[in-house]
């Protein structure tokens, strides 16, 4: 169990980018995709 957890701590330490890019990531794709279903179900 040590092991998989270091594996995920390290993970963790190299993200690609700041968790906040994430979090306005999802933000705006599902700010995106609700603005699209919203502007088809008009219709």
């Amino acid at each position: 169990m040590s092991r998989y957890q270091s594996l995920a701590e390290e993970a963790v330490r190299e993200l690609p980018a700041p968790p906040v890019f994430f979090g306005v990531f999802a933000f705006a794709v599902l700010s995106l995709l609700l603005y699209l279903v919203l502007r088809l179900g008009r219709d």
